[in-house]
């Protein structure tokens, strides 16, 4: 209870210093694992508009749409000619769609990160339980099943369609396997290089740019190179510059290992021991983000 007490002052000053106590916290403490996982939480709904305005929902809404609909599509196409097949494979789908998963990366990365580095909010973080590696998973994992749920969504939609237009169910499992686990490999790699790129300026608009800019520029410098190669017969070095762009990355390790259909110009994609190379180059750059992200963070949390 409040105590009020007077002070000796002159005659019509009415000061008062009011002791309202301090009241000590006895209930349950939830610690860092509770705070992980609200920060996760609120990054995933916020990476697809949930909780936030109307305006903030159109875009990330609008390309699962673009995402899904050429799949539906494909499935019309394939119930209606009574194919045996898709006409796409489930290792091609995202890199056919690479343009829509690197607009939503480049929208979504700076929506994680920018608007905390802006306002300054990191410090208040880490003045809590939680600690710099525990911002930075939450982040990375948000990010990375927003965009996991981006670009495996459309293959449950060919899965589905493919099943109820009665084609094989051991090939088709297996494709629908192989192609999830393409795309898992895609959204941890493009997650991570999409937060490194926007954890560096605060200003959304930058960020956004930045990530279409090093995403774009990447892929487009990566397919010239390879199909200028190709056509001077330099078909050797296709796979090898085909290193240089996170989609063909995961192209060229979907062609090799997973038994996905070749995307590159020319023969026949990166050998099993080239798409081994393929796997640890992507790993590296996946733990390479990982360890950046946590460098950037201790510096700004301190």
């Amino acid at each position: 209870m409040a105590v009020e007490q007077p002070l000796a002052t002159p005659a019509g000053d009415q000061s008062r210093i009011h002791d309202i106590g301090y009241r000590g916290y006895d209930g349950l403490r939830l610690g860092r694992a509770y705070a992980r996982v609200s920060l996760y939480s609120q990054t995933l709904r916020g990476s697809y508009g949930l909780g936030r305005s109307v305006k903030s929902k159109v875009l990330p809404m609008l390309l699962f749409a673009v995402m899904c609909v050429p799949a539906a599509i494909m499935v019309a196409v394939a119930v209606a000619t009574k194919a045996h097949d898709l006409p796409v494979s489930y290792t091609r789908y995202a890199i056919i769609m690479q343009a829509v998963i690197s607009l939503y990366v480049a929208s979504q990365a700076p929506q994680a990160v920018s608007r905390d580095l802006r306002f300054k909010t990191i410090p208040l973080y880490f003045s809590r339980p939680i600690e710099t590696a525990d911002y930075v998973q939450a982040k990375f994992a948000a990010l990375a099943s927003a965009l996991f749920i981006l670009t495996g969504a459309p293959l449950v939609v060919l899965y589905v369609g493919a099943l109820l237009s009665k084609m094989d169910f051991a090939h088709q499992s297996a494709g629908f396997g192989q192609g999830l686990l393409s795309v898992a490999l895609l959204s941890l790699l493009l997650a991570g290089i999409g937060l490194v790129i926007a954890s560096v300026t605060p200003r959304r608009g930058f960020g956004i740019a930045a990530v279409i800019a090093v995403l774009t520029i990447s892929y487009g410098a990566v397919s010239t190179l390879q199909a200028i190669a190709d056509a001077q017969g330099s078909t050797g070095a296709v796979p090898w510059i085909g290193l240089f762009s996170p989609v063909t990355l995961i192209g060229g390790l979907s062609t090799a290992l997973l038994g996905g259909t070749n995307t590159f110009p020319g023969g026949d994609g990166p050998s099993h021991a080239q798409g081994a190379v393929y796997l640890l180059v992507i790993v590296g750059l996946i733990a390479a983000c990982y360890g950046l992200l946590l460098r950037r963070y201790k510096k700004v949390g301190l």
